[in-house]
């Protein structure tokens, strides 16, 4: 990754990307923020406002400011406006997201844009969706009880990348119902929970 110029990167998976890009940094040359409370991947207020503090802290060598966030709050990319114009002396700042339409136009028009991403491959959904019985539906449940928001992402991927190359054809109610539970899944409602009410309606 070319690190001169502060750059906004659309990337897969913030963790991973962060790793690569702190594996190529000096010790002590960088400063990481983001949200670390529990199911929050948003930045927010008050991680605009560390970043502001940290970026007026004196270097004599090159700090990079990494900016990690699944979405950026509006009033925090507008309080980082003028920063990312005009950065102090030896500052650079690395943006890092899931999705470039987060992001304001006034903050793409400060910084470079590069995408990060690798196309993932999708895996084929462990079940028969033409042979769906209550009995597997819930041994199914039951094996995935732990499921994290990530793992079903991939779940309700995989269901509809099934359904298109096995020329299943799902009706209308359950490609809504399909498209609710990535909406909730997103809005972080219970993954098991999404997971259940997903595969019941599929039966």
């Amino acid at each position: 990754m070319e690190l001169n110029r502060s750059t906004l990167y659309i990337v897969n998976d913030i963790k991973s990307s962060l790793d690569e890009i702190l594996s190529s940094l000096p010790h002590h040359s960088f400063r990481v923020i983001q949200n670390e409370e529990d199911g929050k991947e948003e930045f927010q207020m008050a991680h605009a406002q560390k970043t502001i503090k940290e970026a007026y802290i004196a270097t004599s060598t090159t700090k990079y400011i990494i900016l990690c966030g699944d979405s950026f709050r509006m009033e925090a990319q507008n309080s980082l406006l003028k920063l990312l114009e005009e950065p102090p002396k030896n500052i650079v700042f690395l943006i890092l997201t899931k999705s470039k339409n987060s992001i304001l136009p006034t903050i793409l028009s400060r910084v470079q844009l590069k995408y990060n991403r690798v196309q993932k491959e999708i895996a084929q959904f462990q079940l028969d969706l033409s042979k769906l019985t209550l009995k597997n539906v819930y041994e199914f449940i039951k094996k995935n009880q732990r499921i994290t928001k990530s793992e079903l992402k991939e779940i309700l991927e995989s269901i509809l990348f099934t359904a298109h190359t096995n020329n299943i054809n799902l009706s209308q109610n359950q490609l809504e119902i399909l498209s609710r539970s990535m909406k909730l899944n997103e809005l972080n409602s219970r993954p098991i929970n999404i997971l259940t009410a997903t595969l019941l309606h599929l039966l």
